[in-house]
């Protein structure tokens, strides 16, 4: 397949990491977290850049990581959740590569995160409460940005992957018969033009 970037996007504990390491190894990609490798730059844990610089200090970091990782060619990339809040961000994932949204409900994301400690902005009295605002606020970013949602509901990781391998396929034949309209339709209006 074509694809020379594949983006995950969701909200924290829609899966972007264990698909995108599995969607990786299928496709023969690199991956690539972007909270890892913020990690691996600062030497640093998410929380202790939280800590320490507030959340403002940590999307900072975030936008210089997404910035050089969209420029690479050929990863799967699993963004941090709030990395689509900056609109650089945004831009640099819609246009150059193909962003994949994994949607998961409220109940799924606490579920998963309930027991996770790492989690930032989940270190609160109400976590539910923090993940409906944080998905009220930004599903319409995550649609703005993706090619492909994919809903993460109760398939396994191996369907989740392969209904994103489908629609990945089906995206590229629109292209290219889309391609093949556009140079139909230049060279016509060549011939109209002699």
């Amino acid at each position: 397949m074509k694809h020379k970037n594949i983006f995950l996007v969701g909200l924290m504990g829609s899966g972007k990491t264990t698909v995108g390491r599995a969607l990786a190894k299928r496709m023969g990609m690199p991956f690539v977290d972007a909270d890892h490798e913020i990690e691996s730059r600062t030497g640093t844990t998410i929380s202790m850049i939280f800590e320490i610089e507030g959340e403002a200090g940590f999307r900072r970091r975030e936008a210089e990581v997404i910035r050089d990782l969209t420029a690479r060619q050929g990863v799967v990339l699993a963004t941090g959740g709030g990395a689509i809040l900056d609109p650089q961000n945004r831009e640099y994932l819609k246009t150059r590569g193909t962003v994949v949204y994994l949607r998961a409900s409220v109940n799924s994301i606490l579920h998963r995160t309930s027991m996770d400690k790492s989690r930032p902005l989940l270190q609160t009295a109400d976590p539910r409460k923090t993940i409906e605002e944080l998905a009220k606020q930004r599903e319409p970013l995550y649609r703005e940005v993706a090619h492909i949602t994919i809903d993460t509901g109760r398939p396994n990781v191996h369907s989740m992957m392969q209904n994103i391998i489908d629609k990945l396929r089906a995206l590229e034949k629109r292209a290219d018969r889309q391609t093949n309209v556009d140079s139909s339709q230049t060279e016509n209006s060549g011939k109209t033009q002699q």
